[in-house]
C-alpha cells in the first residue's frame, strides 16, 4: 500500500534517521514543506469534501439503511455475527 502520510518519508534505518534529525536540528538540512507544489485552493475544497461527506451520507440514508450500514461495519470491525 503506497504511504498516504502528509509528511514527508524518514529513513527506516535507525542511525540513516538519527543523523537527518541531527542534520535538522543544526540546520545543515531543511526540512521538505508536504504542501510544496500543492494548489492551495484545492488542498482547502478537498479537505471541505473530506468533512462534510459522512454526515451528509448519513442524512440522506433511511434508519433502515443506516442500521444496516453500522451493522456491516461492526461485523467487518469485529468479525462477528451481528443480528439483522
Amino acid at each position: 500500500m503506497p504511504n498516504r502520510s502528509s509528511k514527508p518519508p524518514r529513513p527506516r534505518d535507525p542511525n540513516q534517521r538519527a543523523k537527518l534529525i541531527v542534520d535538522l536540528a543544526t540546520g545543515q538540512v531543511e526540512d521538505k514543506d508536504p504542501n510544496e507544489g500543492k494548489n492551495p485552493a484545492a488542498v482547502k475544497l478537498g479537505r471541505a469534501g473530506g468533512l462534510k461527506g459522512g454526515p451528509a451520507r448519513a442524512a440522506s440514508m433511511t434508519p433502515e439503511e443506516r442500521r444496516k450500514a453500522a451493522s456491516k461495519a461492526g461485523r467487518a470491525r469485529w468479525g462477528k455475527k451481528a443480528s439483522e
